[in-house]
Protein backbone atom coordinates (compact mmCIF):
# COMPACT_ATOMS: atom_id res chain seq x y z
CA UNK A 1 0.00 0.00 0.00
CA UNK A 2 2.13 3.18 -1.20
CA UNK A 3 0.50 5.21 1.98
CA UNK A 4 1.60 2.93 4.38
CA UNK A 5 5.37 2.51 5.05
CA UNK A 6 7.06 -0.08 3.35
CA UNK A 7 8.53 -3.17 5.59
CA UNK A 8 11.41 -2.57 7.42
CA UNK A 9 13.91 -5.25 8.70
CA UNK A 10 14.86 -4.18 11.70
CA UNK A 11 18.61 -5.35 11.69
CA UNK A 12 19.36 -3.71 8.53
CA UNK A 13 19.05 -0.30 10.40
CA UNK A 14 21.58 1.68 11.87
CA UNK A 15 21.17 2.79 15.05
CA UNK A 16 20.00 6.59 14.19
CA UNK A 17 17.50 4.99 11.75
CA UNK A 18 16.32 2.56 14.10
CA UNK A 19 15.69 5.59 16.73
CA UNK A 20 13.84 7.55 13.29
CA UNK A 21 11.60 4.53 12.84
CA UNK A 22 10.42 4.48 16.87
CA UNK A 23 10.02 8.22 16.95
CA UNK A 24 6.38 10.01 17.78
CA UNK A 25 4.94 12.20 15.33
CA UNK A 26 5.87 15.92 16.00
CA UNK A 27 3.50 17.63 17.87
CA UNK A 28 2.58 21.72 17.07
CA UNK A 29 4.24 23.45 19.98
CA UNK A 30 5.30 27.16 18.83
CA UNK A 31 5.85 29.38 20.76
CA UNK A 32 2.98 31.53 18.78
CA UNK A 33 1.14 28.62 20.05
CA UNK A 34 1.67 28.26 23.68
CA UNK A 35 1.49 32.62 23.19
CA UNK A 36 -2.18 31.90 21.96
CA UNK A 37 -3.13 29.54 24.86
CA UNK A 38 -1.84 31.45 27.29
CA UNK A 39 -3.88 34.32 25.73
CA UNK A 40 -6.81 32.68 25.91
CA UNK A 41 -6.15 31.51 29.75
CA UNK A 42 -5.83 35.46 30.87
CA UNK A 43 -8.89 36.00 29.16
CA UNK A 44 -10.92 33.76 31.04
CA UNK A 45 -9.25 34.83 34.27
CA UNK A 46 -10.07 38.17 33.39
CA UNK A 47 -13.29 38.59 31.60
CA UNK A 48 -14.49 35.12 33.13
CA UNK A 49 -18.33 33.84 31.37
CA UNK A 50 -18.26 36.64 28.54
CA UNK A 51 -14.88 34.68 27.35
CA UNK A 52 -16.05 31.64 27.77
CA UNK A 53 -19.06 32.90 24.97
CA UNK A 54 -17.16 34.97 23.09
CA UNK A 55 -14.72 32.09 22.20
CA UNK A 56 -17.49 29.46 21.77
CA UNK A 57 -19.25 31.86 19.23
CA UNK A 58 -15.40 32.22 17.80
CA UNK A 59 -13.70 28.41 17.90
CA UNK A 60 -17.46 26.38 17.69
CA UNK A 61 -19.93 28.97 16.32
CA UNK A 62 -22.51 28.45 18.53
CA UNK A 63 -23.80 31.22 20.04
CA UNK A 64 -23.81 30.46 23.78
CA UNK A 65 -26.59 32.06 26.08
CA UNK A 66 -26.68 29.49 28.63
CA UNK A 67 -23.38 27.70 30.02
CA UNK A 68 -24.81 25.18 32.01
CA UNK A 69 -27.05 22.41 30.79
CA UNK A 70 -30.12 22.13 32.64
CA UNK A 71 -30.81 19.07 34.37
CA UNK A 72 -34.41 18.78 32.55
CA UNK A 73 -32.20 18.55 28.93
CA UNK A 74 -29.79 16.26 30.97
CA UNK A 75 -32.69 13.80 31.66
CA UNK A 76 -34.46 14.44 28.39
CA UNK A 77 -30.83 13.25 26.71
CA UNK A 78 -32.35 9.50 27.15
CA UNK A 79 -35.27 9.75 25.43
CA UNK A 80 -32.99 10.53 22.06
CA UNK A 81 -30.81 7.39 22.28
CA UNK A 82 -31.95 3.88 20.73
CA UNK A 83 -32.58 1.32 23.48
CA UNK A 84 -29.88 -0.76 22.04
CA UNK A 85 -27.20 1.87 22.62
CA UNK A 86 -28.14 3.09 26.10
CA UNK A 87 -28.29 -0.80 27.00
CA UNK A 88 -24.72 -1.00 25.67
CA UNK A 89 -23.54 1.87 27.78
CA UNK A 90 -24.99 0.51 30.76
CA UNK A 91 -22.92 -2.81 30.38
CA UNK A 92 -19.59 -0.95 29.89
CA UNK A 93 -20.80 1.25 33.04
CA UNK A 94 -21.35 -2.48 35.03
CA UNK A 95 -17.90 -3.19 33.78
CA UNK A 96 -15.89 -0.29 34.04
CA UNK A 97 -17.79 0.10 37.78
CA UNK A 98 -16.53 -3.68 38.77
CA UNK A 99 -13.13 -2.87 37.79
CA UNK A 100 -12.86 0.37 39.37
CA UNK A 101 -13.98 -1.26 42.66
CA UNK A 102 -11.50 -3.75 42.67
CA UNK A 103 -9.40 -1.31 42.96
CA UNK A 104 -10.04 0.19 46.56
CA UNK A 105 -7.16 -0.16 49.06
CA UNK A 106 -7.00 -0.97 52.77
CA UNK A 107 -6.18 1.42 55.01
CA UNK A 108 -2.71 0.94 56.51
CA UNK A 109 -2.44 0.82 60.85
CA UNK A 110 0.60 -0.51 61.94
CA UNK A 111 3.31 -0.47 64.88
CA UNK A 112 6.64 0.09 63.54
CA UNK A 113 7.97 -0.51 67.18
CA UNK A 114 6.49 -0.16 70.38
CA UNK A 115 4.19 2.62 71.39
CA UNK A 116 4.92 4.21 67.54
CA UNK A 117 1.51 3.64 65.47
CA UNK A 118 1.65 4.78 61.40
CA UNK A 119 -1.39 4.83 59.77
CA UNK A 120 -1.92 5.57 55.83
CA UNK A 121 -5.77 6.89 54.94
CA UNK A 122 -7.12 7.42 51.81
CA UNK A 123 -9.19 10.48 51.07
CA UNK A 124 -11.12 11.80 47.98
CA UNK A 125 -10.65 14.40 46.00
CA UNK A 126 -13.29 17.32 46.84
CA UNK A 127 -13.55 19.24 43.61
CA UNK A 128 -12.91 17.67 40.27
CA UNK A 129 -13.41 18.54 36.83
CA UNK A 130 -13.62 16.22 33.81
CA UNK A 131 -13.46 17.31 29.88
CA UNK A 132 -14.97 15.53 27.66
CA UNK A 133 -13.70 15.95 24.04
CA UNK A 134 -16.68 16.91 21.15
CA UNK A 135 -16.09 17.69 18.07
CA UNK A 136 -16.85 14.65 14.63
CA UNK A 137 -16.68 12.00 17.27
CA UNK A 138 -17.72 13.11 20.77
CA UNK A 139 -16.38 10.86 23.37
CA UNK A 140 -19.09 9.75 25.83
CA UNK A 141 -17.12 6.46 26.42
CA UNK A 142 -14.58 8.93 28.37
CA UNK A 143 -17.22 9.86 30.86
CA UNK A 144 -17.64 6.70 31.83
CA UNK A 145 -13.96 6.55 32.23
CA UNK A 146 -13.86 9.25 34.34
CA UNK A 147 -17.01 9.55 36.41
CA UNK A 148 -16.95 6.13 37.23
CA UNK A 149 -13.63 6.09 39.04
CA UNK A 150 -14.61 9.39 40.84
CA UNK A 151 -17.89 8.24 41.89
CA UNK A 152 -16.33 5.48 44.06
CA UNK A 153 -13.70 7.39 45.33
CA UNK A 154 -16.39 9.48 46.53
CA UNK A 155 -15.16 13.18 45.06
CA UNK A 156 -17.85 15.39 46.91
CA UNK A 157 -18.20 17.15 43.01
CA UNK A 158 -17.77 16.53 39.50
CA UNK A 159 -17.91 18.99 37.15
CA UNK A 160 -18.37 18.54 33.18
CA UNK A 161 -17.13 20.77 30.66
CA UNK A 162 -17.74 19.92 26.68
CA UNK A 163 -17.72 22.08 23.75
CA UNK A 164 -20.93 22.77 22.60
CA UNK A 165 -23.66 21.57 21.18
CA UNK A 166 -23.12 18.41 23.65
CA UNK A 167 -24.47 15.30 22.63
CA UNK A 168 -26.92 13.57 23.68
CA UNK A 169 -24.75 10.40 24.54
CA UNK A 170 -22.50 12.28 26.74
CA UNK A 171 -25.20 13.85 28.47
CA UNK A 172 -26.55 10.25 29.09
CA UNK A 173 -23.82 8.70 29.83
CA UNK A 174 -23.03 11.82 32.56
CA UNK A 175 -26.56 11.07 34.03
CA UNK A 176 -26.20 7.64 34.67
CA UNK A 177 -23.12 8.10 36.06
CA UNK A 178 -24.65 10.52 38.97
CA UNK A 179 -22.99 13.51 37.53
CA UNK A 180 -25.31 16.29 36.77
CA UNK A 181 -22.98 19.88 36.72
CA UNK A 182 -22.55 20.50 32.96
CA UNK A 183 -21.33 23.27 31.14
CA UNK A 184 -21.62 23.53 27.30
CA UNK A 185 -17.95 24.74 26.70
CA UNK A 186 -14.81 23.67 25.52
CA UNK A 187 -11.50 23.71 24.28
CA UNK A 188 -8.12 25.73 26.24
CA UNK A 189 -11.28 27.96 28.06
CA UNK A 190 -12.49 25.16 29.24
CA UNK A 191 -9.36 24.35 30.94
CA UNK A 192 -9.26 27.89 32.18
CA UNK A 193 -12.55 28.14 33.63
CA UNK A 194 -11.64 25.25 35.89
CA UNK A 195 -8.66 25.95 36.94
CA UNK A 196 -9.80 29.30 37.85
CA UNK A 197 -13.14 29.40 38.28
CA UNK A 198 -16.06 31.84 36.43
CA UNK A 199 -18.98 33.64 38.05
CA UNK A 200 -20.92 30.51 36.59
CA UNK A 201 -18.18 27.76 36.38
CA UNK A 202 -16.62 26.77 39.82
CA UNK A 203 -12.90 26.06 40.52
CA UNK A 204 -12.19 23.06 40.62
CA UNK A 205 -8.89 20.77 42.91
CA UNK A 206 -7.75 18.45 39.55
CA UNK A 207 -8.66 18.18 36.03
CA UNK A 208 -8.74 15.43 34.00
CA UNK A 209 -9.46 14.31 30.45
CA UNK A 210 -8.00 14.28 27.15
CA UNK A 211 -8.41 16.79 24.16
CA UNK A 212 -6.83 18.79 21.18
CA UNK A 213 -3.16 20.34 21.06
CA UNK A 214 -4.86 23.35 22.54
CA UNK A 215 -6.65 21.38 25.86
CA UNK A 216 -2.86 19.94 26.08
CA UNK A 217 -1.63 22.92 26.33
CA UNK A 218 -3.72 24.88 28.51
CA UNK A 219 -3.54 21.60 30.84
CA UNK A 220 0.24 22.07 30.89
CA UNK A 221 0.32 26.03 31.56
CA UNK A 222 -2.62 26.03 34.75
CA UNK A 223 -0.35 23.32 36.26
CA UNK A 224 2.70 24.71 35.98
CA UNK A 225 1.94 28.08 37.66
CA UNK A 226 2.56 28.56 41.23
CA UNK A 227 -0.29 26.98 43.05
CA UNK A 228 -1.72 25.94 39.78
CA UNK A 229 -4.67 23.46 39.13
CA UNK A 230 -3.40 19.33 39.51
CA UNK A 231 -4.16 17.53 36.65
CA UNK A 232 -4.49 13.98 35.53
CA UNK A 233 -1.72 13.71 32.76
CA UNK A 234 -0.47 15.16 29.48
CA UNK A 235 -2.07 12.50 27.19
CA UNK A 236 -0.52 13.22 23.25
CA UNK A 237 -2.01 11.07 20.36
CA UNK A 238 -2.95 7.55 20.45
CA UNK A 239 -1.08 5.00 19.48
CA UNK A 240 -1.00 0.86 19.56
CA UNK A 241 1.69 -1.59 18.69
CA UNK A 242 1.05 -5.12 17.77
CA UNK A 243 3.50 -7.97 18.94
CA UNK A 244 2.64 -11.05 16.67
CA UNK A 245 4.12 -14.50 15.58
CA UNK A 246 2.81 -16.80 12.50
CA UNK A 247 -0.02 -18.58 14.37
CA UNK A 248 -1.45 -14.82 14.34
CA UNK A 249 -4.48 -13.47 12.21
CA UNK A 250 -3.77 -11.26 9.48
CA UNK A 251 -6.83 -9.79 9.12
CA UNK A 252 -7.69 -9.24 12.98
CA UNK A 253 -3.88 -7.56 13.01
CA UNK A 254 -4.93 -5.38 9.86
CA UNK A 255 -8.42 -4.28 12.05
CA UNK A 256 -6.84 -3.57 15.27
CA UNK A 257 -4.08 -1.23 13.12
CA UNK A 258 -7.06 0.44 11.41
CA UNK A 259 -8.65 1.33 14.66
CA UNK A 260 -5.87 2.83 16.33
CA UNK A 261 -5.53 4.60 12.62
CA UNK A 262 -8.68 6.15 12.74
CA UNK A 263 -8.36 8.43 16.30
CA UNK A 264 -6.55 11.01 14.55
CA UNK A 265 -3.57 12.18 11.99
CA UNK A 266 -0.99 12.52 14.86
CA UNK A 267 -1.88 8.85 15.60
CA UNK A 268 0.82 6.02 15.14
CA UNK A 269 0.58 2.02 14.84
CA UNK A 270 3.40 -0.32 14.60
CA UNK A 271 3.15 -3.92 13.92
CA UNK A 272 6.59 -6.16 14.82
CA UNK A 273 6.60 -9.73 14.12
CA UNK A 274 9.38 -12.18 13.02
CA UNK A 275 7.41 -13.55 9.95
CA UNK A 276 7.50 -12.00 6.52
CA UNK A 277 4.92 -13.61 4.92
CA UNK A 278 2.74 -12.31 7.87
CA UNK A 279 3.50 -8.60 7.29
CA UNK A 280 2.80 -8.77 3.48
CA UNK A 281 -0.60 -10.38 4.39
CA UNK A 282 -1.20 -7.92 6.87
CA UNK A 283 -0.93 -5.07 3.96
CA UNK A 284 -3.12 -7.02 2.23
CA UNK A 285 -5.65 -6.83 4.55
CA UNK A 286 -5.16 -3.40 5.27
CA UNK A 287 -6.10 -2.46 1.76
CA UNK A 288 -9.51 -4.54 1.45
CA UNK A 289 -10.22 -3.25 5.15
CA UNK A 290 -9.78 0.37 4.18
CA UNK A 291 -12.43 0.50 1.39
CA UNK A 292 -14.92 0.30 3.99
CA UNK A 293 -13.63 3.15 6.76
CA UNK A 294 -15.42 6.49 6.78
CA UNK A 295 -12.33 8.04 8.08
CA UNK A 296 -10.12 6.69 5.45
CA UNK A 297 -8.45 10.50 5.06
CA UNK A 298 -7.34 10.72 8.50
CA UNK A 299 -6.51 6.76 8.52
CA UNK A 300 -4.66 7.26 5.52
CA UNK A 301 -2.05 10.21 7.19
CA UNK A 302 -1.79 8.32 10.76
CA UNK A 303 -0.43 5.55 8.24
CA UNK A 304 2.45 7.86 6.82
CA UNK A 305 2.95 7.58 10.55
CA UNK A 306 3.30 4.14 11.02
CA UNK A 307 5.07 1.14 10.41
CA UNK A 308 5.49 -2.57 9.57
CA UNK A 309 8.84 -4.05 11.52
CA UNK A 310 10.45 -7.39 10.77
CA UNK A 311 12.51 -8.81 13.82
CA UNK A 312 15.40 -11.95 13.82
CA UNK A 313 12.46 -13.16 16.90
CA UNK A 314 9.81 -12.92 19.47
CA UNK A 315 12.74 -11.11 22.06
CA UNK A 316 13.59 -8.85 19.83
CA UNK A 317 9.84 -7.45 19.43
CA UNK A 318 9.48 -7.13 23.19
CA UNK A 319 12.65 -5.46 23.20
CA UNK A 320 11.49 -2.60 20.93
CA UNK A 321 8.29 -2.84 22.19
CA UNK A 322 9.90 -1.73 25.62
CA UNK A 323 11.63 1.24 24.30
CA UNK A 324 8.78 1.94 22.12
CA UNK A 325 7.05 1.80 25.68
CA UNK A 326 3.38 2.09 23.49
CA UNK A 327 0.24 3.55 25.01
CA UNK A 328 -1.36 0.01 24.22
CA UNK A 329 0.28 -2.74 23.03
CA UNK A 330 -1.76 -6.18 21.94
CA UNK A 331 0.38 -9.67 21.95
CA UNK A 332 -0.56 -12.20 19.12
CA UNK A 333 1.25 -15.28 19.77
CA UNK A 334 0.66 -18.65 20.63
CA UNK A 335 1.57 -17.92 24.23
CA UNK A 336 0.42 -14.41 24.94
CA UNK A 337 0.87 -14.87 28.88
CA UNK A 338 4.72 -15.65 28.27
CA UNK A 339 5.73 -13.05 26.12
CA UNK A 340 3.86 -10.75 28.79
CA UNK A 341 6.16 -11.43 31.09
CA UNK A 342 9.07 -9.78 29.23
CA UNK A 343 6.92 -6.49 29.18
CA UNK A 344 7.65 -3.66 31.37
CA UNK A 345 6.95 -0.93 29.33
CA UNK A 346 3.08 -0.29 28.63
CA UNK A 347 -0.13 1.36 29.24
CA UNK A 348 -2.66 -1.23 28.77
CA UNK A 349 -1.86 -4.80 27.57
CA UNK A 350 -3.75 -7.04 25.21
CA UNK A 351 -3.83 -10.99 25.01
CA UNK A 352 -4.64 -13.09 22.54
CA UNK A 353 -6.50 -12.84 19.45
CA UNK A 354 -10.03 -12.20 20.87
CA UNK A 355 -8.62 -9.16 22.88
CA UNK A 356 -8.90 -6.17 20.41
CA UNK A 357 -8.19 -2.96 21.21
CA UNK A 358 -11.35 -1.90 20.88
CA UNK A 359 -12.71 -3.93 24.27
CA UNK A 360 -10.13 -1.74 26.14
CA UNK A 361 -11.58 1.61 24.94
CA UNK A 362 -15.21 0.66 25.37
CA UNK A 363 -15.89 -1.93 27.66
CA UNK A 364 -13.56 -5.13 29.47
CA UNK A 365 -13.66 -2.90 32.26
CA UNK A 366 -9.99 -1.15 32.44
CA UNK A 367 -9.27 2.34 31.74
CA UNK A 368 -8.85 3.99 28.50
CA UNK A 369 -6.94 7.50 29.93
CA UNK A 370 -3.69 5.99 29.34
CA UNK A 371 0.13 7.63 29.41
CA UNK A 372 0.95 7.88 25.90
CA UNK A 373 4.33 9.66 24.01
CA UNK A 374 6.51 6.73 26.17
CA UNK A 375 4.98 8.08 29.82
CA UNK A 376 4.59 4.08 30.37
CA UNK A 377 8.06 3.97 31.32
CA UNK A 378 6.88 5.83 34.29
CA UNK A 379 3.23 6.38 34.46
CA UNK A 380 0.07 4.20 34.51
CA UNK A 381 -3.11 4.28 33.21
CA UNK A 382 -5.56 6.33 35.04
CA UNK A 383 -7.06 4.87 38.55
CA UNK A 384 -8.79 5.22 41.73
CA UNK A 385 -5.48 6.75 43.37
CA UNK A 386 -5.86 9.40 40.58
CA UNK A 387 -9.13 10.55 42.02
CA UNK A 388 -7.51 10.21 46.09
CA UNK A 389 -4.98 11.50 47.72
CA UNK A 390 -3.06 9.41 51.06
CA UNK A 391 -2.69 11.25 54.32
CA UNK A 392 -0.17 9.91 56.32
CA UNK A 393 -0.77 9.28 60.49
CA UNK A 394 1.31 8.63 63.66
CA UNK A 395 0.85 8.85 67.34
CA UNK A 396 3.33 7.65 69.74
CA UNK A 397 2.68 6.81 73.52
CA UNK A 398 4.69 8.39 75.73
CA UNK A 399 7.23 4.93 76.51
CA UNK A 400 7.01 4.97 72.55
CA UNK A 401 8.40 8.56 72.08
CA UNK A 402 10.87 7.90 74.94
CA UNK A 403 12.05 4.89 72.62
CA UNK A 404 12.60 6.21 69.72
CA UNK A 405 13.78 9.92 71.24
CA UNK A 406 17.58 9.24 70.99
CA UNK A 407 17.18 7.67 67.18
CA UNK A 408 15.64 11.23 66.29
CA UNK A 409 17.92 13.27 68.25
CA UNK A 410 21.15 11.69 66.74
CA UNK A 411 19.73 12.22 63.25
CA UNK A 412 18.45 15.71 63.57
CA UNK A 413 21.75 16.51 64.95
CA UNK A 414 23.46 14.92 61.82
CA UNK A 415 21.43 16.94 59.31
CA UNK A 416 22.29 20.12 61.56
CA UNK A 417 18.96 20.94 62.42
CA UNK A 418 18.88 21.80 65.76
CA UNK A 419 15.33 23.17 66.21
CA UNK A 420 14.10 19.27 65.12
CA UNK A 421 16.54 17.61 67.84
CA UNK A 422 15.14 20.11 70.34
CA UNK A 423 11.48 19.35 69.82
CA UNK A 424 11.99 16.52 70.43
CA UNK A 425 14.35 16.83 73.45
CA UNK A 426 11.90 19.24 75.45
CA UNK A 427 9.78 16.36 75.47
CA UNK A 428 12.09 14.32 77.36
CA UNK A 429 13.19 16.52 80.03
CA UNK A 430 9.07 16.84 80.49
CA UNK A 431 8.98 12.54 80.97
CA UNK A 432 12.17 12.82 83.00
CA UNK A 433 10.68 15.53 85.37
CA UNK A 434 13.52 17.81 84.04
CA UNK A 435 12.49 20.72 82.26
CA UNK A 436 12.77 24.06 83.61
CA UNK A 437 15.76 22.65 86.14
Amino acid sequence: MKNFKKIIFWNQLNSYEQDKILSRPHLKNSSDFRKTVKKIINNVKNLGDQALKDYSYLFDKYDCKKLQISNKQIIASSSYLSSELKNSINIAKNNITSFHKAQQSSSIDIETQIGVRCQQIHVPLNKIGIYIPGGTAPLFSTVLMLAIPAKISGCNKIVLCSPPPISNEILYSAHICGVDTIFQVGGAQAIAALAFGTKTIPKVDKIFGPGNNYVTEAKLQVSSMFNGTSIDMLAGPSELLIIADNTANPNFIAADLLSQAEHGISSQVILLTPFYELAKEVLDAINKQLKNLSRISEILVALQNSAIIITKNLLECVKISNIYSPEHLIIQTRAPRETLYHISNASSIFLGSWSPESVGDYASGTNHVLPTYGKSVTDSALGLDDFQKRILIQELTPQGFKNLSNTVEILSSAERLEAHKNAVKIRVEYLEGKYGK
